[in-house]
């Protein structure tokens, strides 16, 4: 029996679920795997050895695809950027500023320093998920 028809419709329905459903090509070489069992499959009889192939080339494709995906890098704040204090911070202590609309938990880099409300700061730091805050007046002056 010739299972030509079925590798077709497959490698059809992944490279379409690709348009839908973007994983990053995934699903197309998968297809495209699919697409060569098709034509392999007019010569292969057997349909086990054809899913066999069809696992191996779509494994040799999704390998060599990840060479050129570029790897993610995690996010990093811009350093110096401007946020302004929701809440007061005193010295030692931590508050809350709003930086690119979200509110994030902050400490005076100068621990000597108090910080009052919906005051201007310049994040100079991350660690972890505070944010390490300077008043604008104080580095201007």
């Amino acid at each position: 029996m010739n299972y030509a028809l079925f590798w077709l419709i497959l490698g059809t329905v992944l490279c379409l679920m690709e348009v839908f459903l973007p994983t990053a090509f995934v699903e197309s070489t998968l297809g495209v795997s699919a697409f060569v069992v098709a034509l392999v499959s007019l010569v292969l009889p057997s349909f086990n050895l054809q899913i066999a192939l069809w696992a191996v080339l779509s494994l040799l494709c999704i390998i060599l695809l990840r060479r050129f995906v570029p790897k993610r890098t995690p996010f990093v704040l811009q350093e110096s950027t401007e946020a302004r204090t929701l809440t007061p911070i005193a010295p030692g202590e931590a508050g809350r500023v709003l930086y690119e609309g979200n509110s994030w938990q902050a400490r005076c880099d100068d621990e000597s320093i108090t910080i009052s409300e919906n005051q201007l700061v310049v994040v100079v730091s991350r660690r972890g998920n505070t944010l390490y805050v300077m008043p604008e007046s104080a580095l201007r002056g």
